[in-house]
Order: structure tokens, then sequence, then C-alpha cells
């Protein structure tokens, strides 16, 4: 395909998020390819996403992130690697390293799986605290061996957040009562799943992107609790009753809390009570923005997302 348009293999492209990025790949008309197992070939819970990877022009590729060989010849078919392994097997991506090493300078960029907060930036409590190790560790170890790389700190996945407006265990968004982590202020980011695959395929061939941080951060997706809530209460029409929770109550409640809700809180109180999302500027040195490096993309705003559950 002489589309001068960098090749890309996805490992764990039939993840939650990898879909989307796998999906905006092949419709940008990069030659894409998913590494996937013969087990999950045969899984009819993927049969759908397969026939729709494969309607897409998806190349799928039978290996094993476990399997040196298997991913040594995947990754020699490609320019490019995004890894988007769930978070059980973020540290094995030590075996992806090794298998760009062993290619021999094929590989001219390399995502690892982040898709979350900036792991470098964080101040969070367990069991967040041991994954944003383990996640920045990858990233050691991929400028160790000196390959290229893109990290990309999407912050939160609107479809896992917005939705129920952040209350746990809720079936629906609130419509009387809101409960509110910290006192509200704090920034968090929130994108839909659609746009974070399209922001990190644009960052593939992209220079600007090369050894940097991929933030997608863009203006109109920036919110506090409170403010989320009142854009809420606008659409609705109504005003909720708060409850505010806030941190002693929340370490408290995490320590209390069996997985997976142990996780999602954790990941929350760095969020809302430290700010990860938003207590940095951007520096040239270290990151590029991705709504302002790629103005033309017309991102789905929150105050557009929260529309559909009205």
């Amino acid at each position: 395909m002489a589309t001068g348009k960098s090749r890309i293999l996805f490992i764990g492209g039939t993840g939650y998020i990898g879909k989307f990025i796998v999906e905006a790949s092949a419709k940008a008309g990069h030659e894409t390819f998913a590494l996937v197992r013969e087990s999950s070939l045969s899984n009819p819970a993927k049969a759908e996403l397969f026939a729709r990877f494969e309607s897409l022009g998806v190349k799928l590729v039978h290996g094993d992130l476990y399997d040196h060989d298997s991913l040594v010849t995947a990754v020699k078919l490609v320019d490019v690697v995004v890894s988007t392994v769930s978070r059980a097997q973020v540290s094995d991506q030590v075996n992806i390293i090794s298998a760009i090493k062993q290619a021999g300078g094929s590989v001219k960029r390399f995502f690892p799986s982040e898709f979350g907060n900036d792991v470098d930036r964080v101040h969070a409590v367990e069991p967040a605290k041991t994954m944003f190790a383990v996640k920045a560790k990858i990233r050691w170890a991929v400028e160790d061996e000196g390959i290229p790389y893109t990290y990309v700190s999407s912050n939160f996945f609107a479809g896992t957040f917005l939705p129920k407006l952040l209350q746990l265990g809720a079936t629906a968004s609130p419509k009387d009562k809101v409960v509110i982590l910290g006192d509200g202020n704090q920034k968090a980011i929130f994108n839909k799943e659609e746009d974070i695959g399209t922001y990190t395929i644009r960052a593939v061939d992209d220079p600007r992107t090369l050894n940097k941080v991929l933030y997608i951060r863009p203006q109109g997706n920036i919110y506090s609790f409170n403010e989320l809530v009142s854009l809420w209460e606008k659409k609705i029409g109504k005003t909720l009753e708060r409850e505010y929770i806030f941190e002693d109550q929340l370490l408290k409640n995490i320590q209390e809390a069996s997985n997976p809700q142990k996780m999602t809180l954790s990941i929350s109180h760095s969020a809302f009570i430290k700010g990860d999302h938003t207590n940095f500027e951007i520096e040239p040195s270290f990151g590029v923005e991705a709504s302002e490096l790629y103005c033309d993309v017309k991102y789905t705003t929150v105050d557009e997302y929260l529309n559909q559950f009205v």
C-alpha cells in the first residue's frame, strides 16, 4: 500500500479502547494489522468485532503476547506498534519491547498501553499507585532500549465516567441526588473514545509527537465535578441534592472497597482530589496537546456527549 502512511500493528486491539483506535487507523487509510490469539478467533463474543475489523480491511495476524517468535514476525510487518493491552498485562509489554529490539530497527514508533493519566505526573494512592508505577517502568524500559515512542495521556474515557456522572453502582444518570468526590473544584478531562482513536492515529506519523507525551486535553472537555453537575442540572431542568465525600472519607472508602471499585475510586482520587489531570502545564520539552496540533478534528464535547442521557 503505497500511501506513505505507516503500517500499524495493534496488540490488544480487541480491548475496550483498542477497538476504537484500530478503527481510526483503518479509516485513516493506514495498513492496519491486529495481533489475535487463536482462542480469540473462535470466541463467539468477539465474532462481531472481527467481522467489523475485516470489513474495514484490518488484517488479522495470528500471534500471542507470550509467544516471542510470533511477536517478532508480526512486528516485522509494520512501522508502528500500538499496544492497548489490558491493565493486567501492562507489565508484560516487556515482551513487545524485546520483539521490537529483535526486529532490528524496523519499528519507527511504539505507543505503549497508557490512555489515562500521565503516569510521570500523578499523586496516587493504592491500588492506582502500583498500576501507574508499572506503566512508568514500561516507559523507562522503552527509553533505555532507545525505542522511539509516543505516550498518549487521554485522561478519562467519556463512556466509562459520563453516562452515570461517576456515580458508583448507579444504573442510570442521577435525577435526584449526586455524590461528589472532594470539594468538586479540581478539573478533570473526559474524552470520547472515538476521539481518542482519531487523535492517537493522527500522532503516528507526526514528527512533533516523537518521543513526547500526547495529551488529549481539549478545552471543551475540561470540567470540575461541580461544573459537570451544574451542566447536567441545566440539561434536566432540575437541581440535585449534592453530597460531598472529602478525602479522609474517600480514603476510607478505598480501603474498604473490593475491586474493581477499589481501582476506580483510587483513580478518581488522583483526578478529583489531587487534580492529576490538570495540575501541571504541558511543557514543549516533554509534551504536546492534541486539539492544538490537530485543530481540524471535530471532537465531541462533554456538553454534546451528555445530551444522549437526558
